[in-house]
């Protein structure tokens, strides 16, 4: 239902930008949240956007550096990662479907897809 895309190797102060593309349904208005899982560890969530009101929300480590945006019309959320260091290595997720409030809780989301694997090299 959701696709990911756009990961890929790059070097340490790099940029990315991943996409989010929902097939056979729409965003509908509700937030679309980007989580990560690095090998061994949990996943956790990095940034959402309301796609009602374009309000975005960003996790401590990334504020600054990345940028959520989307078009609620064409269904399509992005994230713009950019001076990218080794410790965002991970498999990047995009989930759908909750309300702002909710967005840094993973099993708020209704909607989820396969991740996409960003590799940052020193």
């Amino acid at each position: 239902q959701l696709a990911a895309s756009g990961g890929g190797l790059v070097q340490a102060g790099g940029s990315l930008r991943l996409s989010c593309v929902a097939s056979g349904r729409t965003f509908g208005g509700y937030a679309v949240g980007w989580f990560r899982q690095a090998p061994g560890n949990e996943r956790k969530w990095v940034a959402a956007i309301a796609l009602r009101d374009v309000t975005t929300i960003y996790a401590d480590s990334v504020e600054g550096r990345f940028t959520i945006s989307g078009d609620n019309a064409r269904n399509i959320v992005y994230l713009q990662m950019d001076s990218l260091k080794r410790e965002d290595t991970a498999v990047y997720y995009c989930e759908a479907g909750t309300v702002l409030r909710w967005v840094q809780v993973q099993s708020k989301y209704r909607y989820w897809g396969q991740g996409t694997l960003v590799t940052v090299s020193s």
